[in-house]
């Protein structure tokens, strides 16, 4: 029997720590010794990499262990190459710059990456949830991630930053993610722009503009992988005036297997002065351009901070046009065609900033599927609808308990009574049940506790659970790559609470009699769903959710808590026996090329061993006598990783039973084995007892 349990999320920050490492050889020589290159969003469906020197997206230099801006999760399907965040404005009457990242990939920290970190300033974490190691009262999401960097560095790793004129910045990053069902889709990009000066200039910082600069692309990477310039010109852009957005999609890539949009939502700003800022930015300015062109007269790629009225950076920020969005009709036809674009989103011209004061603007990252049946190259406001709904839930976070946009405590709005606006601020559903899994062969018991049914609401301040939800995924779905795993969820059972509300079945079908206990774990598990018949060695996925009444009074309908939260990838089989007479076999056997479950790859094959005890070595032999290929099993650690199906088709967190080994057919010289008969030896680590068997390949 094998025996799992806590949150899928938590399991990977493990997994992240190992990849620090590799960061560091990938980023090369050019870098500061506390530059943060490994922290992703895991909470909700997008994994977005954040840094503390001014960038999201890493460029695929930590492709495939790491999401640059993936949706959904597990999908493989990425939406960004690289960004980061722009401040410009006149300092002493002359104009000056800093960028985050330009038109140049992050794993060369040259001219245009101009922010830096001092030594120990890395990336700290919180969450509200209380279930993460990270929890905090202090915490605003489900995972935050804070750090600090400044602009007054001249050299990085002992290089100078080619053409940097340090204005004298700090800025204060911080992104929030949650994993509401409801607002697991974007991710919100907060910065706190101090003036510190520079080098005893306190001057204040005249008619800024502050913008989000990325580089968007749209394409599935388990299709195509990335690398070559082709990879990188197949985006279609646009620019949604009404939600002050500009966004991506596959225009021609990988059609059929992302049908994915990218938003850059500009949330809004808030000035933190004695007397400046007094006024909120007059343009929410988008702009366009070639990728590095220098040549076309309206897709040229800026090159300098100011340069005339055109070329510099600082005039992209301020947009083409006067009034409003800064935007000509006649750009926005043409960029729906595919290419390589830069897009920049940016607010102002703010006033002032003088020494020591603050100007929060805030971002949101936004993703979501295509709408209705068009052709998936196409772009329309109807295809956009979902990305609309989307952007307008991450834009609801942003303003709390600014009901109505305006930037004020309007009467009515202050529910938590403290005189103060307070922003990121969602209503919740109940918490996510806490879960164990019971992995068997044939055979996967979900067990939860009552927790959920004690969850209070943070906006109607109200215990308003209903019920519960379980779902799983079907045999075959993490091979098809057009579906994410975690998007193939079927629902296959539905619980509430019998009170006129929803389907009043009452939770007699799962409710125990007695509480089930397990040893070394304090929770009570008063409820049970069994799966019979599952078929040992596909993987499956499992969630439950607990979800609410609705709150009329806020129009809201009934919440439910995050699937992904909550879900667990677990492959039945049988569990690890140490009993001598129980024979040891493979299966399938024979195993046949392009066994269902296989992947397109020749590395993407396995077979699996059962019956294994729980510690032990594996010896496969030609029926020469020559050995094949050698491995060891340990039941309490071993979870496929160790070949390239897993590699694909899991995500680190996937559960074994205890008493199976999956193999590769891949030999200890690194090649594919051929059509034949093989044979085995499996030794007991623990009684040196040794048993044997043969299996037949045919390719």
């Amino acid at each position: 029997m094998r025996i799992f349990t806590g949150s899928f999320f938590n399991r990977i920050f493990k997994y992240l720590l190992s990849l620090t490492l590799i960061s560091v050889i990938l980023y090369g020589g050019f870098i500061s010794a506390d530059d943060d290159v490994n922290k992703y969003t895991s909470v909700g469906n997008i994994g977005l990499t954040v840094t503390n020197f001014g960038t999201i997206g890493h460029g695929f230099t930590l492709w495939p262990g790491q999401p640059s801006c993936e949706y959904p999760k597990g999908s493989q399907i990425e939406h960004l190459f690289d960004g980061g965040i722009w401040v410009g404005g006149y300092k002493n009457g002359v104009v000056r710059v800093t960028t985050g990242a330009i038109d140049a990939s992050s794993a060369n920290r040259g001219e245009g990456f101009e922010y830096t970190n001092a030594a120990g300033q890395t990336i700290s974490q919180k969450s509200s949830l209380v279930t993460s190691p990270f929890y905090s009262t202090t915490a605003i999401s489900h995972q935050d991630f804070i750090c600090e960097y400044t602009d007054t560095a001249t050299t990085i790793g002992g290089q100078v930053i080619v053409n940097h004129v340090p204005m004298g910045l700090k800025i204060i990053q911080s992104s929030y993610c949650w994993n509401y069902p409801y607002a697991d889709f974007f991710v919100i990009m907060r910065y706190r722009i101090v003036n510190i000066g520079y080098r005893g200039d306190n001057s204040r910082i005249d008619s800024l503009n502050v913008g989000m600069w990325t580089d968007l692309v749209v394409r599935n990477t388990q299709v195509t992988r990335p690398g070559g310039s082709s990879f990188y010109t197949k985006g279609g852009n646009g620019w949604d005036s009404l939600y002050n957005m500009a966004y991506e999609f596959d225009a021609t890539g990988d059609i059929g297997f992302t049908n994915s949009y990218i938003g850059v939502k500009f949330l809004g700003s808030t000035p933190y002065g004695r007397t400046l800022l007094d006024t909120l930015p007059t343009g929410r300015n988008f702009v366009t351009w070639q990728f590095r062109n220098t040549v076309d007269p309206t897709y040229f790629a800026p090159q300098f901070d100011q340069d005339g009225q055109l070329l510099g950076r600082y005039s992209k920020m301020k947009g083409f046009f006067t009034g409003g969005v800064k935007v000509n009709p006649v750009i926005l036809s043409q960029i729906k065609q595919p290419s390589n674009r830069s897009v920049l989103v940016a607010g102002g011209p703010y006033e002032s900033l003088n020494y020591l004061d603050t100007l929060e603007v805030v971002f949101g990252i936004v993703c979501a599927k295509k709408s209705g049946n068009d052709p998936q190259q196409w772009d329309s406001t109807y295809q956009r609808a979902e990305l609309r709904s989307h952007a307008d839930w991450c834009q609801k976070a942003y303003n709390g308990e600014d009901k109505n946009g305006n930037g004020r405590l309007d009467p009515g709005e202050d529910i938590n009574g403290n005189n103060i606006l307070d922003r990121y601020l969602l209503p919740s559903p109940p918490n996510s049940p806490t879960t164990r899994i019971v992995n068997e062969n044939r055979t996967v018991s979900v067990y939860w506790s009552a927790n959920a049914e004690r969850s209070i609401d943070p906006i109607s301040l109200s215990k308003d659970f209903e019920g519960y939800r379980i779902y799983r995924t079907n045999a075959g779905a993490d091979i098809d790559p057009s579906k994410s795993l975690l998007t193939s969820f079927v629902l296959n059972g539905d619980f509430d609470s019998i009170n006129n509300i929803g389907n009043n079945t009452g939770f007699g079908y799962i409710k125990l009699a007695q509480p089930k206990t397990f040893d070394g774990d304090t929770n009570h598990y008063w409820y049970k769903f069994d799966y019979n018949n599952q078929l040992n060695g596909w993987q499956y996925v499992y969630a439950l959710t607990a979800y609410d009444k609705g709150d009329s009074a806020n129009d809201l309908e009934s919440l439910e808590s995050s699937l992904l939260a909550n879900s667990y990838r677990i492959i039945p089989g049988t569990p690890s026996t140490e009993d001598e007479a129980t024979p040891i076999g493979i299966y399938p056997n024979p195993y046949y090329g392009n066994a269902a479950w296989d992947g397109q790859q020749e590395r993407e094959r396995k077979l699996y061993f059962f019956n294994l005890p729980e510690q032990a070595e594996i010896t496969v032999y030609s029926v020469a006598g020559d050995v094949v290929d050698k491995f060891s099993h340990d039941a309490k650690s071993y979870n496929g990783s160790d070949i390239q199906w897993f590699k694909t088709f899991g995500d680190g967190t996937q559960i074994l039973a205890g008493g199976e080994h999956a193999w590769d057919l891949i030999s200890k010289n690194d090649q594919a084995i051929a059509t034949g008969l093989y044979l085995f030896t499996v030794k007991n680590l623990k009684t040196g007892f040794i048993k044997k068997g043969k299996f037949l390949v045919i390719k």
